[in-house]
Parts: structure tokens; C-alpha cells; sequence
């Protein structure tokens, strides 16, 4: 079956938006199954009325793993006797990605502000770090250190005090390349042994063992996706993620060996993630279709790439670059490749996308480990409206208001009366009282 090709040449820009809504594949809706709601939501509630008992419950239920709640925590020693065993090689490369990835979040900066205007009132905004924070890392098929260093390290970097981790089980079976993570990046308060479900209610509510947290960030399974949905309100979360993606826009003059092997790159996360390229050229189309063809044929995860490509791949011939820049901004995927002769003339059109990769020197692959921004970002269309996980993601911020005898004097009024027809009057009066 193999890649598919779409002739959508005939379109202008806007045709080719509407065409990209009408395919609701693209978007969240078809993502996350309802038929699995109920049971997220009994594991919720269970969690909550009965803590740390139905958290182990869950856990010998779907990881096979007997826990006590003496051992839901991770300690030290777990940590230390796990990260043994490496070679130099991975110490160096999660040493460069920790440096990397550090130092790009200690570049952004939220500072306080405030203004004074012609009234003499004082105005502005304080920033402030949340207190708690839980990181889930998805476990079970292989271990994601790099997800650790991509999550912890922007709160790190914003100045939030307790960071506890989460990951099934399996994660900290020695030797754990989590473990080892863990113990390079420094900073985490908290590590338990618990995932899925259970796990994402065991830190919204809380538990005998496990301190609640403010704000939960992590990818994680449809599971995990759909608990941090129903329990948005308790806590913040960072974003409604669903299968991984990628788009990349080539005009023919990157090698199509190239491209396929970046659609390729994304198709191995599992049978779910999704590929998808532009080209101004049918030629180019069928030259990266028959280097897909080929590469799967070669891939040691063949069999993974295989499905994604045959039920989720789609490479796309449009009339321009003008066209190939709305319909990256209609499906707003979370990485965008733009392989192009001049892709700066081209980055200043993209409104939508979650991490955006320029020149032929720049694989989405890179950044997943030590370019430098988080690798935690918006998917299935969202990134129109969501960002990137970033030091951001853990400040809130408080508006600050201070009136001045004449901004109440003068303003009051205004205030007064639109309280009064509003209907309430005691608004009116906490504001002429002042006035008398």
C-alpha cells in the first residue's frame, strides 16, 4: 500500500483550509475514544476515595507489579543502585542535552511589570513560579529519559520549588536510564513508582503517600491523555496531546532521501503517529514516496512504520509555497520541517505549528534530544491554540491594581454604573462609600 499521494494543485489557500476541516482526521476529535471515559473516570474516583489502596490496585491490575505503599516512593538508593551500569557514552550525551536544554529555557524571562497612568493608578502584573508540579513519564515498552530532561528542566528553570515524578514501575527495573537521568538532571523532590491512570489522579488528589501537585505535564497514553482531561480543573496540565506528527514542506531541492527518512522517524513512534509532507511537485512526491518504500523496507522497526505510513501517511502536491503554508497552518502540526531552498521566506507565513525546523540540517530528530526547546508539544491541531512546554509553563501571574483619590474619584462613576445595570447595587455602593 505504502505512502499515499494527494494532487490537491488545484486549490487556492483557502480551499485548501476548508478541505484540511473537512477531514476531521487531522484534529483531537477522533483521537481520544469515548468508550474509554467511564473507565478512566471509575479510576479517578476510586483514587480519590481511596488513596494509596487504589493506587496499588491499579497498578497489579494493568502493570503486574504487587506493590505496598511503602514502596510507591522512589528512594534515593532505588535512584543510585539504577543508574549504574552505563556506558560513557550515554553519560556524556544526557550530560550535553541537560546542558543544552538548560540553558536554552534560562534565556526566557518573565519579569514584573507595572505602570502608572495619567490618573496616578498603579498597575501591572507579578509573576510568580507554581509551587508543585508532577511530570508524568510514559514506561512499559522502553524508557524515556529524555522526557524527563525536556519537562523537569523548564520548571527547574522557572524556579518551581517541588517537582514530583511519576513513571510505571518497569521505568526504575535496573539498570534504569531514567534512574540515571534523574540523578544528572538534580531538583526532583519527589519519585514514585505508580503510572497511568492512578497515577495522574494520585497527584491531582493526593494521597496517604503522594503530595498533591498544581499542574501535571507529560506525554503519556490515550489513558493518560484522557485522565489529565477529566481532572483539568483540580490541576492545571500542560496540553491535550495525541498521537506524534510531523509535516515537512520540500520543494525538491533537499534530497527526497532526506525527507523520507524524516517521515520515517516520526512513523516509528507507534502505528498511531501520523506523517505528513507538501511538495510544489509531483515528481518530488514520487520520488519520497519511493524512498519511503524503500527505507521501511530496510527499518529495524519495520513493522511499526509499516502501519503508520500505510493508515497515516500522506504526502501532498500543491500549486505553491503560498499553498503549502496554509495547508501547514490549517492541520498546525506539532513538529514542521520546512526543507526548501529559502525556508526563512517561508517561516514568516506559519501560524500554526508546535516546534518549526528549518534547512536541511535541522531533523525534527534533533530536537526530540538536545537542541535546546522542550520536545513536549501541542499535536492533532492544537497547536492553533496551545505552545510548546516551555519555563512558561510553570508561572502564574497575579494583575496588580492600585487606585489612586483621583482614579476613583474619576473612574468610580463609570464603574458605578455599569454595577447598577448589572444589578448590583452593593458593587455601586463599595465604590461611593469610598467616594463620600
Amino acid at each position: 500500500m505504502g505512502i499515499k499521494i494527494e494532487d490537491l494543485s488545484l486549490l487556492d489557500p483557502e480551499e485548501l483550509s476548508n478541505y484540511i476541516k473537512r477531514e476531521k482526521v487531522f484534529f483531537m476529535k477522533n483521537i481520544l475514544p469515548r468508550d474509554a471515559e467511564n473507565m478512566v473516570k471509575n479510576i479517578i474516583n476510586d483514587v480519590e476515595e481511596k488513596g494509596d489502596a487504589a493506587v496499588i490496585k491499579y497498578t497489579e491490575q494493568h502493570d503486574g507489579i504487587e506493590l505496598t505503599p511503602d514502596r510507591i516512593k522512589v528512594n534515593r538508593e532505588d535512584i543510585e543502585g539504577g543508574a549504574d551500569g552505563f556506558e560513557d557514552e550515554l553519560h556524556r550525551a544526557l550530560e550535553t542535552a541537560i546542558d543544552r536544554v538548560r540553558r536554552y529555557h534560562e534565556h526566557v524571562s518573565l519579569k514584573d511589570w507595572t505602570f502608572t497612568d495619567d490618573l496616578g493608578n498603579k498597575l501591572g502584573q507579578k509573576y510568580t513560579p507554581l509551587e508543585r508540579v508532577g511530570i508524568y513519564i510514559p514506561g512499559g515498552k522502553a524508557s524515556y529519559p529524555s522526557t524527563l530532561i525536556m519537562t523537569a528542566l523548564p520548571a527547574i528553570a522557572a524556579g518551581v520549588k517541588e517537582i514530583a515524578v511519576i513513571s510505571p514501575p518497569a521505568s526504575f527495573e535496573k539498570p534504569s536510564p531514567l534512574a540515571l537521568a534523574v540523578k544528572k538532571v538534580g531538583g526532583i523532590t519527589d519519585i514514585y513508582r505508580i503510572g497511568g491512570v492512578q497515577g495522574i489522579a494520585a497527584l491531582a488528589f493526593g494521597t496517604e503517600t503522594v503530595k498533591k501537585v498544581d499542574k501535571i505535564v507529560g506525554p503519556g497514553n490515550i489513558y493518560v491523555t484522557l485522565a489529565k482531561k477529566e481532572l483539568f480543573g483540580y490541576v492545571d496540565i500542560d496540553m491535550i496531546a495525541g498521537p506524534s506528527e510531523v509535516l515537512i514542506i520540500t520543494d525538491g531541492t533537499v534530497s527526497p532521501r532526506l525527507t523520507a527518512i524524516d517521515l520515517l522517524a516520526q512513523a516509528e513512534h507507534d502505528e498511531k503517529a501520523r506523517v505528513f509532507c507538501t511538495t510544489v511537485s509531483m515528481a518530488n512526491a514520487g520520488e519520497v514516496k519511493t524512498w519511503v518504500d524503500r527505507l521501511i523496507g530496510e527499518s529495524v522497526r519495520k513493522e511499526i512504520i509499516e502501519k503508520s505510513v500505510n493508515n497515516n501517511g500522506i504526502i501532498f502536491v500543491v500549486k505553491n509555497e503560498t499553498c503549502a503554508a496554509a495547508l501547514a497552518n490549517a492541520i498546525a502540526p506539532e513538529h514542521l520541517e520546512i526543507q526548501t531552498a529559502n525556508p526563512d521566506s517561508l517561516l514568516p507565513k506559519i501560524m500554526n505549528a508546535g516546534a518549526i525546523f528549518t534547512g536541511r540540517y535541522s531533523p525534527e530528530a534533533i530536537g526530540d534530544y538536545v537542541a535546546g526547546p522542550s520536545h513536549v508539544l501541542p499535536t492533532c491541531g492544537t497547536a492553533r491554540f496551545f505552545s510548546p512546554l516551555s519555563t512558561f509553563s510553570f508561572y502564574k501571574f497575579s494583575s496588580i491594581i492600585n487606585m489612586s483619590k483621583e482614579g476613583l474619584n474619576n473612574l468610580g462613576r463609570h464603574a458605578s454604573i455599569m454595577a447598577k445595570i448589572e444589578g448590583l447595587f452593593s458593587h455601586a455602593q463599595s465604590i461611593s462609600f469610598r467616594k463620600e
